[in-house]
């Protein structure tokens, strides 16, 4: 015991630290889990609430955005209410939250009550990295950050696979109705058995809270600005404009506050650690890699080959089953095998099969989709425990809970943009493809006639309308020529995935030994 009454980490019997960590996993699964749950529920949402294309990626990234503002602010939340404390309320939250998320009745409200559960559950993300780092010594340390990693990874790509069933099986309000009962159980049971430091309101007084204001100015204008720019636009847009504005202008006051404060809500500088800023690059990276394939591949399967929520869910089964048994292979080779080149292996494997989406075509389906997704899922799990011990494992005790907030960010801060960029890109480069494939299919080609005349034929025939078949026979050809299009540009998304992994391989090539030397207990 300490003089406070709180249990000395090292001192806890092994069972209760492995308990109080399971408990705390359970919330960092749910959180982590809701982000792409709904991703191959998305057009049965849409069609509840009488949502348009446009407005359903909102349902995704409110949630990250609410997420990425509140997740650096974890470090100094926990000093302030504790662990416990914080973890319970932010589990209360989330899944009251979730039971709004069901209740939704209209769009509006289904992306305002989507950002207040990304805002609730944040914090229950970091708060688990840096207690594993408090409670487990050595090789345990180890085992934490494997099944860390394997959460973080695993929950995205099972998420739709979960979110499908759910939806064809019950309903999409399910989704979220899903995390009452173990929001409520870990609510209850957290301040009890995860007891490893104290409340300090006094801390409120020192809050950074100028720095809050300027990183959420940034970072909620930011995502603003890459969501909604393609449709708006871009700088020919009023809104735009001012966000745009808003941003440079709160991301350079809160670079030059993050680096002179005394006690800034982001610790910025700990990015002159070797370890740590790589880490976080390619923590970044990944969130990129994880985020954009379980956003694109959904909507492709139903915007292209029009599969229901079930099927989608069943042809992205093969990413969590490849990370299960990379799971089993990674434990066993973590102990042995320097984790630089696990973490080299596994951006390697995680940028092939992300390379390996770009020969698309509208025909793909679960068995052409199962090599890349296999290689996926292996490599996530290959790369990700790496880089949290890599990051978090070089930091010294007194920045490693500001500084997780940082590493955590960046992860979600890459999903969160990437997602942005992606559907930029499938909105600019559809008209691009659109258009050049549009300018080599002309009437009066050989091939083209013959395409027109017997769609022609057989769609008049179905109808039991000769005069309306021409018309019926240029709309075929130009869903046609939009599939195809559509196709490409899903194509084009997937390359620019794939090239991000030669950054993070270059990257990694620098990262310096991983140090095992464990942080005493105030570190949290």
């Amino acid at each position: 015991m300490t003089s406070q009454g709180i249990p000395d980490p090292a001192g806890m019997p092994t069972s209760a630290k492995v308990f109080a960590f399971g408990l705390m996993c359970l919330g960092f699964f749910m959180a982590t889990l809701d982000i792409q749950i709904v991703a191959s529920s998305l057009k049965d949402i849409g069609g509840g609430l009488s949502a348009s294309q446009d407005e359903l990626s909102w349902i995704q990234t409110a949630y990250l955005i609410a997420e990425i503002i509140v997740i650096p602010m974890s470090g100094w939340l926990t000093r302030v209410f504790s662990t416990r404390w914080l973890f319970a309320a932010s589990a209360l939250g989330f899944t009251i939250t979730s039971m709004l998320c069901g209740l939704a009745w209209d769009m509006n409200t289904e992306i305002i009550f989507r950002a207040m559960q990304g805002a609730a559950g944040a914090a229950m993300i970091p708060t688990v990295f840096t207690t594993a780092f408090v409670l487990f010594p050595g090789k345990q340390r180890v085992i934490a950050s494997t099944t860390i990693g394997a959460l973080a990874s695993l929950a995205p790509a099972i998420g739709p696979v979960i979110g499908g069933y759910i939806t064809d099986a019950l309903s999409w309000h399910w989704l979220f109705y899903l995390n009452l009962v173990p929001g409520l159980f870990v609510t209850v049971l957290v301040p009890k058995y995860v007891r490893i430091d104290k409340v300090d309101l006094s801390l409120i007084r020192k809050g950074d809270y100028l720095g809050i204001l300027l990183m959420s100015g940034f970072l909620g204008c930011l995502e603003y600005v890459l969501e909604e720019g393609p449709r708006k636009n871009w700088l020919g847009d009023t809104t735009i404009l001012t966000c745009t504005w808003i941003m440079g202008i709160c991301g350079f006051l809160f670079l030059v506050h993050a680096l002179t404060a005394r006690e800034p809500i982001v610790d910025l500088r700990a990015l002159k650690m070797r370890n740590f800023w790589i880490g976080c690059v390619l923590s970044f990276i990944t969130g990129i890699g994880i985020f954009c394939t379980v956003f694109l591949t959904p909507v492709f399967l139903s915007r292209v080959r029009g599969l229901d929520s079930l099927q989608i869910g069943i042809a992205l089964l093969s990413v969590g089953c490849a990370q299960l048994i990379a799971l089993v292979l990674y434990s066993k080779l973590a102990s042995r095998v320097d984790m630089r080149w696990l973490n080299l292996f596994g951006l390697v494997v995680f940028g092939l099969g992300c390379y390996l989406y770009v020969p698309l075509t509208s025909d793909w389906g679960w068995q052409q989709l199962l090599l890349p997704q296999i290689l996926r899922g292996f490599g996530q799990q290959f790369c990700i425990p790496p880089i949290v011990t890599l990051a978090l494992g070089s930091l010294p005790p007194a920045r490693l809970r500001s500084a997780s907030g940082l590493f955590n960010l960046m992860r979600n801060l890459g999903g969160a943009i990437g997602v942005a960029v992606c559907n930029t890109m499938l909105n600019d480069r559809l008209n691009l493809h659109y258009l050049r494939l549009s300018e080599h299919v002309t009437q009066g080609r050989p091939v083209i006639d013959s395409l027109i005349s017997g769609a022609s034929a057989q769609l008049g025939a179905v109808a039991g309308d000769v005069l309306a078949a021409p018309q019926a026979g240029l709309a075929y050809l130009n869903n046609l020529i939009m599939r195809e299009a559509l196709t490409m540009t899903f194509s084009d998304a997937y390359f620019a995935v794939a090239s991000c992994f030669v950054l993070a391989i270059a990257c990694a090539v620098f990262a310096r030994p991983i140090d095992g030397a464990v942080p005493p207990p105030d570190a949290h």
